[in-house]
């Protein structure tokens, strides 16, 4: 049976972690958001997290883009290559409502998929 949780070892932890990410990425953007990643070599893909307080003024805010991105995830990491994806939002996301933003993140997925896998 095929699995859907979204354990530790599915996220990006340390500064190192992200910082490899930035070297040399493929990206796939909207307005709002901005999808960098490389090839990871592990048998699944790992998702990092960046939701400034100068894009994203409040906490719940934050928090309620941050809980859409990873719920999309976890539920489409089996569709995506074996990748370290760092997730940058842009101010710009505030505008959208959940079904916006999940349809554009969804969309996003499918976008850098297609840069690995096509």
């Amino acid at each position: 049976m095929t699995s859907y949780t979204f354990s530790r070892e599915l996220r990006l932890l340390t500064p190192a972690q992200f910082k490899s990410v930035f070297t040399d990425p493929k990206k796939a953007s909207s307005a709002e958001i901005t999808l960098l990643a490389i090839p990871n070599g592990l048998p699944h893909p790992r998702i990092g997290l960046t939701v400034p307080k100068r894009h994203v003024k409040r906490a719940n805010q934050r928090n309620r883009v941050k809980r859409i991105i990873r719920e999309s995830f976890r539920l489409s990491q089996h569709a995506i290559p074996d990748i370290d994806i760092v997730v940058l939002v842009r101010g710009g996301v505030m505008d959208l409502d959940d079904a916006q933003l999940r349809t554009l993140v969804d969309k996003l997925w499918r976008k850098l998929s297609r840069r690995f896998n096509g």
